[in-house]
């Protein structure tokens, strides 16, 4: 080799190690340090891109440091702890459409070497600095939408990265590597959460996730309300078919679910999948008894929504109106036909009862809730309720409310005061009068 061969191979070397100490640097103890080999490190990537390492033989050759970007990637996810403020800093990076690419097959890799050597256990922090890494990802809608690009290509129109299919498919490929492997429960609830939102729209194939929401939706509890998101989309706009998709729904309603949080979201899907008129009389009455028989306990914010979406049901369905019609009712509470432990709704012999649970309701304490249950005395109007506004009504702003309410005349006593005292016989009124 020339004395320049030698120099340029020695330089090479240097600048290797270098990039070795900054990936090292990225799991340092000061966030100052980390930050600053993060920075660094992508600026290497972007004069790599520049001026690659590597000469390029022929045109159309991809000159994207991706070795380099793994690095970057690696230190963004650490093992045994948190890096969430690292990776927020990083998500500007994430604006370029090659970074991004890359980023997803990167993280996809990771994800396969990281999780195989754990034998399927859940890493609480990993798992957590993905999900963080990967949640945010903005995809491009269409193909013209690709325009930023930190590495600038020769001939962009022949390279995948430039195609939205190719970025669809890294994209749907690295969430289901991800979700592929057993997740800890906190983290579970917030891939749900934004996974109608966020992940199947972009998807080349969204019913692949069929099988990762059907087990969510098994397991009951919030995590099955959640996955209710999931799999409306793929039964309304994928053709998806769900056997015994209404027991497990029924089966969802307990007492907790006036209470979640995530109540205006599970009401408002469980009135999307209520609204066909072609559901069996004998399936809705199920419901309209369970959710009644649930209200009994429940809090007054949730009851002045409730009542409103049983009455939609009932307009929805008039075969359902002979459980507020039935003559007499049940005359003992405790012949209720009724039967509030069975799963099956064709068996609870819903049909067969009274809603005398409203009737109750029409005594609660709270009078807007009276006032409320008081509507299925008389005679329906066609036009349905709008619960939208009722869904999210909070316990602090039905107390707000009455608060601010303005009281006009209060009575203060029945009997006219008499005397110093207002007793009927007061001796006092006999030598005193009140002016």
């Amino acid at each position: 080799h020339s004395a320049e061969d030698k120099y340029r191979i020695w330089m090479r070397h240097r600048y290797k190690d270098c990039v070795e100490c900054l990936g090292e640097l990225m799991g340092h103890d000061s966030f100052q340090v980390k930050e600053l080999s993060l920075c660094t490190l992508m600026k290497f990537v972007e004069l790599e891109g520049q001026y690659p390492l590597i000469k390029v033989e022929w045109k159309g050759t991809l000159t994207f440091p991706c070795d380099l970007l793994k690095v970057v990637v690696d230190g963004l996810l650490p093992i045994n702890e948190d890096a969430s403020l690292l990776i927020s800093r990083f998500q500007e990076y994430m604006e370029y459409d090659d970074v991004r690419y890359f980023v997803m097959k990167a993280v996809t890799a990771s994800i396969g070497q990281v999780m195989q050597k754990t034998k399927e256990r859940p890493l609480p922090f990993y798992q957590q600095n993905v999900f963080s890494l990967i949640s945010p990802i903005n995809m491009p809608n269409k193909e013209s939408d690709m325009v930023k690009f930190m590495v600038k290509q020769d001939n962009r129109e022949e390279l995948k990265m430039s195609k939205l299919q190719a970025h669809r498919q890294v994209f749907e490929k690295m969430w289901l590597t991800f979700l592929k492997h057993k997740l800890p429960s906190g983290l579970y609830k917030k891939v749900l959460v934004i996974l109608h939102d966020s992940v199947l729209p972009y998807m080349n194939e969204p019913t692949l996730m069929m099988d990762f929401l059907t087990v969510a939706y098994g397991i009951g509890g919030a995590i099955s309300l959640l996955a209710l998101n999931g799999l409306f989309i793929l039964i309304h706009q994928h053709n998806l078919e769900y056997p015994d998709f209404y027991k497990k729904l029924y089966s969802l309603l307990d007492p907790s679910i006036y209470h979640v949080k995530y109540r205006a979201r599970f009401f408002h899907l469980t009135d999307l999948f209520l609204s066909s008129s072609h559901l069996p009389a004998y399936l809705v009455a199920a419901f309209i008894k369970r959710l009644s028989r649930l209200a009994l306990t429940a809090p007054p914010e949730s009851l002045l929504m409730i009542i409103p979406f049983i009455c939609n049901l009932f307009r929805r369905h008039p075969a359902c109106k002979v459980l507020v019609h039935r003559p007499g009712g049940p005359g003992d509470m405790s012949e209720d036909p009724y039967i509030m432990e069975e799963e099956e709704p064709s068996e609870s012999r819903a049909l067969e009862s009274s809603l005398w649970e409203i009737q109750t309701l029409q005594n609660h304490y709270h009078p807007d809730v009276a006032k409320a249950a008081a509507v299925l005395n008389q005679s329906l109007s066609e036009m349905e309720d709008d619960i939208s506004g009722l869904l999210e009504l909070s316990a602090y702003e039905l107390f707000d409310k009455e608060v601010k309410k303005k009281a006009v005349d209060v009575p203060l006593e029945f009997e006219q005061v008499r005397g110093l005292f207002g007793k009927k016989n007061d001796i006092f009124a006999e030598h005193f009068s009140l002016d």
